[in-house]
């Protein structure tokens, strides 16, 4: 790459674009540079601003509420399935109002979202449904792959994720040919051509040497999400009976374990013992989006969410990845049963 003098834009970008929109099944991959991007530039490419309103989860990460925020749009919270943690279908059409433009349904911790009722939904009212799949890079719903279920579908590649780059990057996936077109030229500048600027756009392209790094880790990825439903179903296994409100498993759907996330109502407590073993337990999210600062003028009620309010305090994610050992995997499980005790 470095030899090619091609760091934007260039061959490994084009080759990322083609293979990773083939993984998943769309016409269409457009890089950019964040997750967030993804999100933002789709919300933007749609025409959403002020005085629009789009669906989000109670239960996600800050970023699924910014990028219709930032639009000068309203997020508007539905509290999440108590069983998967994710947007409740039977809480969506009560939220709905004449101002109503996009649903964001989170595929969270690695789990496809419901998303049959999703875009029932959206087919009864008009409106666009964007995934946000930063979590689920190669989950299936039956035979289709997260990021070909919805009208477009939003990727980060954060270092963490289970298709991470070696620093921030993102991807919109999509069919539809006037939104990936649009977007291709928000992300440069609003450039049709260099030089030629149509749009108000920004600056957010996967540089050339992510995308490279990208298409390696890409061959890998099925196999690296095996490993993680082993993890997982040793965990299921070991945890059964613990006292922890362990994570559903879907049926109809194949989930790529991004987080480990049980319940407890001694979620500290826990965190705190596991600590003390050397194990690191996170916290996702410690404080649910509504009540981040940022969103205050919202004016948001927490009693109309209160499977969100209760998340914030009892959700604890165990360690999981591909690099796990049985033997590790083991002595979580050996630490938190000896809590449990």
């Amino acid at each position: 790459m470095l030899a090619g003098g091609r760091y934007l834009l260039g061959p490994e970008l084009t080759a990322f674009e083609q293979e990773f929109a083939g993984f998943v099944g769309t016409r269409h991959c457009v890089a950019v540079g964040s997750g967030l991007d993804a999100l933002a530039l789709v919300v933007e490419a749609c025409g959403i601003s002020a005085g629009d309103e789009v669906i989000v989860p109670g239960n996600t990460f800050v970023a699924t509420w910014l990028a219709a925020y930032r639009a000068g749009a309203t997020p508007v919270p539905v509290d999440p399935d108590p069983q998967t943690f994710d947007l409740d279908p039977g809480r969506i059409e009560a939220a709905i109002t004449p101002r109503t433009r996009m649903i964001v349904p989170v595929h969270l911790y690695g789990r496809p979202s419901a998303m049959d009722d999703v875009r029932a939904i959206a087919a009864r009212h008009g409106l666009f449904v964007l995934e946000d799949a930063a979590q689920a890079h190669g989950a299936r719903l039956r035979e289709t792959r997260a990021g070909a279920l919805g009208d477009a579908a939003a990727w980060s590649f954060y270092p963490s994720k289970n298709l991470g780059a070696l620093g921030d990057g993102g991807a919109v996936t999509t069919d539809d040919d006037d939104l990936a077109e649009r977007l291709r030229m928000l992300r440069s500048y609003g450039a049709v051509e260099k030089y030629r600027h149509e749009l108000s756009g920004v600056n957010s392209r996967l540089d050339e040497l992510q995308a490279a790094v990208l298409r390696v880790k890409l061959e890998h990825l099925d196999a690296w999400n095996e490993r993680r439903r082993s993890v997982a179903a040793r965990y299921l296994d070991g945890l059964a009976g613990s006292g922890l409100v362990l994570p559903a498993v879907p049926a109809d759907a194949e989930h790529v374990w991004h987080l480990f996330v049980v319940r407890t109502p001694r979620r500290d407590e826990l965190r705190a013992a596991l600590a003390d073993a050397g194990i690191e337990a996170g916290v996702h999210y410690p404080l649910a989006a509504h009540r981040q600062p940022v969103f205050a003028g919202l004016g948001i009620d927490p009693g109309s969410l209160p499977v969100s309010e209760r998340l914030q305090h009892e959700v604890l994610s165990l360690p999981i990845g591909p690099h796990l050992a049985d033997e590790q995997v083991d002595r979580v499980v050996d630490r938190v049963r000896a809590f449990d005790a």
